[in-house]
């Protein structure tokens, strides 16, 4: 048996160990819940390929979504998973990073105490990679969630946000244009003022209601007033908190005079600190950083968090996870459950410690 099958045997049995029951997500996922999930950007980074009876398939990017179909289907409440087995990304611009590689996970469905989930699974995942001395990061999707739901524009608006919370560039111009603090573009200026061409030929398949309701839309757009720069001062403090989770706290609940709305989701975080806390975690030295996790896979909307070798800035997270509780309501038919989540790379942990 190779090094690397017997961590990935021991991580699953340590798991296994603290209540999870073992599952084994199929290779092949169908793509079409994917792409519904992500939209056509998955294509980018998943392996694509179709079968005459179930059409379009993806070779599996992550455990995540076929064990939350599988809990939705038919799990109890609470329930605990582990799987181990190989995920697959497609790399076209690090020919050195990894296509194909082993994680191990462990999953938590359990609606009574939110808080204490999410320290028991940061707390198991810490313990398994604690040999390594790893950098541990932490950070809280829903504050910024929150405090697009709380800004002073409309329904539009925040929706534009809240889909590219996880596109941190396109998140920042949308912010700067509906502030004004960047210029509306040319083409954009024509054709609110009547200047474009707006008789050409349709060529494809949008209808020309569509072209008009998408200009009326860009119309009203326009006609809002700018996010006030008071909000918007409050939301770059926001984006900028980046210190040990006490002193983040403290932050963050004196944004919580200027943006009410942020409230709720910072009490979570003052909860999760104490369940850490229970559980042996130093939180006095914990980093959290408010925009950590926004680059990763779009189903956390909740706890981020991820494990680092700072001797080796380039490699990903030997270990990461979140809650994802939106994930369970997508996927659950008209039901839902708090859920929260963490995977291993094995391999990684035998590269550092071979490299020791």
């Amino acid at each position: 048996m190779t090094q690397a099958r017997e961590r990935v045997h021991a991580l699953r049995d340590r798991f296994i160990a603290a209540g999870a029951q073992l599952v084994k997500p199929p290779i092949l996922q169908p793509a079409d819940l994917l792409l519904d999930l992500y939209g056509e950007d998955i294509r980018a980074r998943a392996y694509v390929t179709s079968d005459a009876l179930r059409g379009e398939q993806m070779l599996r990017p992550d455990f995540t979504v076929p064990v939350v179909q599988m809990h939705m289907a038919n799990g109890a409440d609470p329930a605990r998973y582990t799987y181990a087995g190989k995920v697959f990304r497609r790399q076209e611009d690090d020919p050195d990073r990894a296509n194909e590689y082993l994680q191990v996970g462990y999953e938590l469905f359990d609606g009574t105490d939110p808080a204490a989930a999410d320290a028991e699974v940061f707390a198991l995942i810490a313990d398994a990679v604690s040999p390594l001395n790893l950098r541990a990061a932490t950070g809280d999707i829903g504050i910024l969630m929150a405090a697009v739901d709380g800004l002073d524009i409309s329904d539009r608006r925040k929706a534009a946000l809240r889909r590219h919370i996880w596109r941190p560039r396109r998140f920042r111009a949308l912010l700067d244009r509906f502030s004004g603090r960047s210029p509306v573009p040319e083409t954009r200026a024509a054709l609110l003022a009547g200047k474009a061409a707006t008789d050409a030929p349709l060529t494809g398949l949008r209808r020309q209601s569509e072209i008009d309701a998408r200009i009326a839309a860009l119309q009203a757009d326009a006609a809002e007033p700018p996010l006030s720069g008071a909000q918007m001062e409050c939301l770059d403090a926001l984006l900028n908190v980046r210190e040990t989770l006490p002193f983040a706290l403290a932050q963050m609940h004196t944004l919580c005079a200027d943006l009410p709305a942020l409230r709720p989701a910072v009490k979570r975080i003052d909860a999760r600190a104490e369940a850490l806390s229970a559980r042996g975690i130093d939180v006095d030295n914990l980093e959290f950083e408010a925009s950590f996790g926004r680059t990763s896979m779009e189903y956390y909307d909740g706890f981020v968090f991820g494990f680092y070798a700072e001797q080796r800035p380039d490699l990903p997270p030997v270990a990461s996870g979140g809650r994802y509780d939106a994930l369970t309501r997508r996927l659950g038919q008209g039901q839902e459950i708090p859920a929260v989540g963490a995977v291993i790379r094995p391999g990684l942990m035998d590269e550092l410690e071979g490299a020791a």
